[in-house]
């Protein structure tokens, strides 16, 4: 029997949404760390991802933020 490679998960949160993201490797700079969503929302000039990605992004971004509002959570 061969051993189980164990990969070590890196836990770090977006200084702009707050949002939480798991990466496998250690950032050298964690503070300079931001989701994807929050770098096109700071340069929306660079934007060149397809529409179809944009719609879909805003959708999803409309009905989570429906559903916080719903449950009244901040």
């Amino acid at each position: 029997m061969s051993k189980k490679k164990i990969k070590k998960i890196y836990k770090y949160e977006c200084n702009v949404s707050g949002e939480q993201f798991k990466t496998t490797s250690e950032a050298p700079n964690p503070g300079d760390l931001m989701t994807t969503s929050a770098f096109y929302q700071m340069h929306p000039e660079e934007d060149d991802r397809p529409i179809e990605v944009k719609l879909k992004v805003k959708n999803e971004e409309e009905t989570a933020a429906a559903l916080k509002a719903s449950l009244g959570v901040e």
